[in-house]
Parts: C-alpha cells; structure tokens; sequence
C-alpha cells in the first residue's frame, strides 16, 4: 500500500518561509507525476506545484517565484520550499503522486499539513 506522508507545517507570519516534506513508501520515480495541492476552508483544492517523472516543473501561477518543488530519489522524498509566504497561502497542503495507466490512473494522497499565516 502506498503511503505519502507530509511534514513541515505550522504558523509562521507573513514574509517567512517554510519548507514541507513529503516522504513515500516507495522510490518516487515509480509515479509519473508527483506534486503539492492545497485546500483553504470553504474551497476547492487546488494545485500548487507538481513535477513529473522527467522533471517539468509546473507551477499555479500565484505562487511562481516564491515556491520551489523539488526531489530526493534517495530519501524518497518530494518539498516544497514555500519563501515570502501571504496569508493567503494558509490552507491545508497535500502531497499527491499519480502513477498512469492504459485504462485509469492511480491517484495517491498524503493526510496533509496545515499552513498557517499570519499577517
């Protein structure tokens, strides 16, 4: 069974950063595509950032400049570097893979992390 498990969240103020960890039970390079999404309260998730299995990096364009996705085949792990941080970046974040397939995809999600800034 595969698992994502999220870390790094928690309160900082306006301006800061904080860096999201997101580590898998398997090697990462068996998901086509791995990325972050968000949830506020009262919205629909959304994307953040993914990058795919040769490395294209998509961004939502709110956050371009300021959040970097990157990997770590060794640690089996996906981040998510979050700079000069808006309160309305706060929202629950989600680590996601998807592993393609002929006939359907295969969608994994993490348990999330909670963001929370402060103005």
């Amino acid at each position: 069974q595969v698992q994502l498990v999220e870390s790094g969240g928690g309160l900082v103020q306006a301006g800061e950063s904080l860096r999201l960890s997101c580590v898998a039970s398997e090697n990462i390079f068996s998901f086509d595509v791995m990325g972050w999404y968000r949830q506020a309260p009262g919205k629909q998730r959304e994307l953040v950032a993914t990058i795919t299995y040769s490395g294209n990096i998509n961004y939502q364009d709110s956050v371009k400049g300021r959040f970097t996705i990157s990997r770590s085949n060794a640690a089996k792990a996906v981040y998510l570097q979050m700079n000069s941080l808006k309160p309305e970046d706060t929202a629950v974040y989600y680590c996601n893979g998807i592993r393609l397939a002929q006939f359907r995809n295969y969608d994994y999600w993490g348990q999330g992390t909670q963001v929370t800034v402060s103005s």
